[in-house]
């Protein structure tokens, strides 16, 4: 659905750094954006909360907040601040202020987390909508192969972000716990009404695989009359060392094989020689589109217009 403006409905889906780079493309693209966030994140600052408060993690809903923020000077002020942390050996070191806003404001009006995500996002003059993907915080759970030294070729079990992300060994499967937990409904009704939905990049297992894995989201994602694109991470990340493009697509298979895709977006340094990449976006239906999309310094961050354009590019045919 269309806004009156005749900008696109944008569903960006993801968490962390891999989110953030994609709402900073799309938001030169629409204003129209709703970015739906994991709620799986349990280390440093948002882990601190998660256990004492029983709250949903706020480092990753963060993080998009401050994505959005505007491009004005106090916008900017404000991305700023959100982003920052506490130094020194207290009680408060190593929180993130905006942790601690999300947090105090939940705590202190005792609303559900969409109002109080909803109330920061006027306060800060997002552009845009930030969302939770669920209404309770998850745990990641993995069977990891070699994750015990002494037994290199036993699968071991793995539970939490923190311990999946630094886990040593081969990831053979995750899964969310709960198994089916309740999906924020604003998140669902965004995707339905979406005419765009865009899915990565990101830590491949703790940011982009919990969307499909909470059994509403992925029906969500299958019903939508949305086109649907991937963003490819530039290189492999920490979770994922040593995988192809097309080895990443290969564990999106395995996991959301009712997944059906439009587009593949990949940097060609990571395309390069991947003769299996084509193979695997077909599979999802999808057509691979090659475009530079690094940073010109050649570091592993995407270049917020350089990926715009691939976006406006799609969004035009």
């Amino acid at each position: 659905m269309r806004a009156l403006s005749g900008l696109p409905h944008v569903v960006a889906l993801g968490g962390g750094h891999g989110l953030s780079a994609s709402l900073e493309a799309l938001r030169r693209v629409t204003t129209n954006l709703t970015a739906v966030v994991t709620v799986a994140d349990d280390g440093g600052s948002s882990g601190r909360l998660r256990r004492e408060f029983d709250i949903l993690p706020p480092g990753d809903l963060r993080m998009a907040l401050a994505a959005l923020c505007g491009d004005d000077e106090e916008g900017r002020v404000w991305a700023d601040v959100l982003q920052s942390r506490f130094g020194g050996e207290g009680v408060l070191a190593g929180h993130a202020i905006g942790n601690l806003l999300i947090a105090g404001i939940w705590e202190r009006l005792g609303s559900d987390p969409v109002s109080g995500l909803d109330m920061v996002g006027k306060l800060l003059d997002v552009q845009g909508r930030v969302l939770p993907m669920a209404t309770v915080p998850l745990e990641i759970e993995a069977d990891v192969i070699g994750v015990d030294p002494r037994l290199p070729d036993e699968p071991g079990l793995v539970r939490g972000q923190e311990n999946v992300a630094l886990a040593s060994g081969e990831v053979r499967a995750v899964r969310l716990i709960p198994h089916d937990p309740p999906a924020a409904p604003q998140a669902l009704e965004a995707i339905a009404q979406a005419d765009y939905v865009v899915l990565g990049p990101g830590s491949w297992f703790s940011s982009v695989m919990p969307h499909l894995l909470v059994p509403q989201v992925a029906q969500a994602l299958r019903d939508t009359p949305a086109r649907r694109f991937l963003t490819l991470n530039l290189t492999p990340d920490d979770e994922t060392q040593g995988y192809s493009a097309a080895e990443h697509l290969e564990f999106l298979s395995e996991h959301a094989p009712w997944l059906r895709l439009d587009a593949v977006i990949v940097d060609p340094s990571f395309a390069r020689a991947d003769t299996h990449l084509a193979a695997y976006a077909a599979s999802f239906g999808a057509d691979v589109v090659t475009a530079h999309v690094r940073m010109s310094d050649g570091s592993p961050r995407h270049d917020p217009n350089r990926l715009a354009s691939v976006y406006a590019d799609l969004m035009s045919r």
